[in-house]
């Protein structure tokens, strides 16, 4: 869903937009510390309902993230996506002080998440920026 060639390549990027292996790389391990935040935190949460609640709580952060995606790369529309992208971090903030409650180690797992979705952030706000309308 992440195609960065074609019109992806056409928009001006800010002069610090990474290259597009360096976003797979870090997506790669982002991913991997979010799957292991949602299972050191589900193997400590202390009943079924804390459990199902993790798992409630990943899933509509997945979702967001593949929204984001969407919007952004297939819809090309970097007006709206960083308009989602505010309720994506939302959605991570709430995962880490739910996590915490339960497992500190998956609370920090997530941190690299916000940060990283907070530069994605950054780096679409430019994109529009340098764009104009879409």
């Amino acid at each position: 869903m992440t195609d960065t060639t074609g019109w992806y390549q056409t928009i001006r990027q800010p002069s610090w937009n990474p290259p597009p292996a360096v976003f797979g790389l870090i997506w790669t391990v982002i991913f991997t510390l979010i799957a292991s935040a949602g299972v050191a935190a589900w193997r400590a949460a202390p009943d079924r309902v804390a459990s199902d609640t993790l798992i409630g709580l990943f899933a509509l952060n997945g979702a967001l993230n593949v929204s984001w995606t969407v919007l952004f790369f297939q819809l090309h529309r970097p007006d709206w996506a960083v308009i989602e992208l505010v309720a994506l971090w939302i959605s991570i903030a709430v995962l880490i002080g739910v996590c915490a409650r339960y497992s500190r180690t998956a609370a920090l797992l997530l941190a690299p998440y916000l940060v990283w979705v907070t530069i994605a952030g950054v780096l679409n706000w430019q994109v529009i920026q340098l764009k104009g309308a879409f």
